[in-house]
């Protein structure tokens, strides 16, 4: 297959950074008293995180069925996977000095780096993809069950064995992006992205819609917007908190 962009997967991927844009947006008004809303237990937040995040894993699976079919050698994979490795460093960093009792030690890019390479290795597995992402969106509800009888997977609720995702409780983190169920996710996004690259390749490969441009333009862009949106969007609040109340 031609190394072409997918115009329409880069903007469906755009479509999730204006997404999480908003949403952080709101969540940076509510750090800094503007607003007062429950990211951690209402509704209203939490399933949009949820809906977010299962966006940009999808993405990142059609994107792996692409590379796959392009194919892309190990050390290309492995340069862009240093990439957001190394952005995942710096998340950690950044959010242990914004946040200490809750910094990020596992969130969405760190569960990303590991799950690529999952999901590389994995590749071939044709149809039971399906089967594997069902399972792992499954086995989290399978682990919550058994915590209440089995205090033997106390372990399991602690770092390093939290990323798992085989928990009895959430840890007390700001993002949070555990390998199961989310690698359920990207094993159906690159499920999907093979299916459709073999029957409905116009659906990723065809023309954009009006307007198109700029959600694909940023689909593109997503792991600099990721990492450059957040410091822009504090730090403006930052200086203009203390002027708009005096």
């Amino acid at each position: 297959m031609p190394r072409a962009r997918f115009d329409r997967l880069d903007a469906l991927r755009g479509v999730a950074i204006v997404w999480m844009t908003a949403f952080h947006f709101c969540f940076d008004l509510n750090h800094f008293g503007w607003i007062r809303q429950d990211f951690n237990n209402s509704p209203l937040w939490t399933r949009q995180r949820t809906a977010i995040v299962t966006l940009f894993l999808f993405c990142a699976g059609l994107s792996q069925a692409v590379a796959w079919a392009q194919g892309q050698r190990w050390p290309r994979f492995w340069r862009r996977w240093a990439q957001v490795a190394g952005c995942a460093v710096l998340v950690s960093i950044g959010s242990w000095w914004m946040f200490p009792a809750s910094w990020i030690y596992f969130g969405v890019l760190h569960g990303i780096a590991l799950m690529l390479v999952v999901v590389r290795l994995t590749a071939g597995w044709g149809r039971w993809l399906w089967l594997a992402g069902a399972i792992a969106l499954l086995l989290p509800h399978l682990a919550q069950a058994l915590h209440a009888t089995m205090p033997s997977l106390e372990p399991f609720n602690r770092p390093p064995l939290n990323i798992l995702g085989l928990i009895g409780r959430r840890p007390n983190t700001e993002d949070y992006v555990p390998v199961f169920p989310w690698l359920g996710v990207l094993w159906w996004g690159m499920a999907a992205g093979q299916w459709l690259l073999e029957r409905r390749p116009e659906a990723l490969a065809g023309r954009l819609p009006a307007g198109g441009g700029a959600l694909s333009w940023l689909g593109r862009w997503s792991l600099s917007w990721y990492m450059l949106h957040q410091p822009v969007l504090i730090g403006l609040l930052t200086v203009l908190t203390p002027l708009l109340r005096k």
